[in-house]
């Protein structure tokens, strides 16, 4: 009886586990066909030419070009001159797309970079980091249209993410999210915002304004379907 009832448990726990097997894996397959039909644009710059900017994408002004330091590969703006620089990359489109992008700086005494994001082009919107004011702020044009409080670490990697996506006609819903690389992402959007009226198409961009006058480092550039 005993071996009966275990060899009967053995068989149990064995379908089991073969059954979560089959549901994990497939669930695995299912997120990285999703993922992958999702992506549109990534760039980590691993076969970039160094002192160059990769051929798809537009430098709107500054120095920007690939480096190379510590086995890793990243797009720089140099800490110089202190005005504000940007590269569009990535498909065209009004509305229905996220950005993310890691990016990395140094404050300077009391001087700190700002850096961003941004979607539907020049004129679009950016959400940007603003460690002077410890936020995170969502801005449209020139104008911020809304904030949250950010803690920015000098030194360390910082993640970026913005999408806009349709609600209905004349109706968009842009959220965004920053947080330190190594931890943990949010899950919650910190900013989330309707807008009324319509965003002209546009590429994805990043930004960067040297405040401190130290270099600002863009990577792992990632163009995807909002969701």
């Amino acid at each position: 009886m005993n071996t009966e009832k275990h060899g009967l448990n053995w068989g149990q726990s064995r379908l089991a586990a073969l059954a979560i097997a089959m549901t994990m894996g497939l669930a695995a397959l299912m997120m990285a066909a999703t993922a992958q039909a999702q992506v549109l644009y990534t760039n980590g710059f691993d076969k970039a030419d160094v002192e160059k900017v990769p051929d798809d994408m537009m430098v709107l002004d500054g120095g920007f070009a690939v480096k190379y330091e510590a086995g890793n590969k990243f797009l720089e703006l140099p800490g110089a001159p202190l005005e504000t620089y940007g590269v569009l990359f990535g498909p065209t489109e009004a509305s229905g797309l996220a950005v993310t992008a890691r990016v990395q700086s140094t404050g300077k005494g009391r001087r700190f970079p700002t850096f961003a994001v941004g979607l539907n082009g020049v004129g679009g919107y950016k959400l940007q980091a603003s460690p002077a004011k410890k936020l995170v702020e969502l801005v449209k044009g020139e104008e911020v249209v809304a904030s949250a409080p950010f803690t920015w670490e000098s030194g360390s990697w910082t993640m970026l993410r913005l999408q806009c996506r349709k609600v209905k006609d004349g109706e968009l819903k842009l959220e965004g999210k920053a947080w330190k690389q190594g931890e943990a992402e949010p899950k919650e959007w910190q900013i989330s915002r309707m807008e009324t009226a319509e965003s002209p198409a546009g590429r994805p961009s990043v930004w960067g304004m040297p405040f401190s006058g130290t270099p600002i480092k863009f990577d792992d550039l990632m163009v995807t379907r909002a969701q």
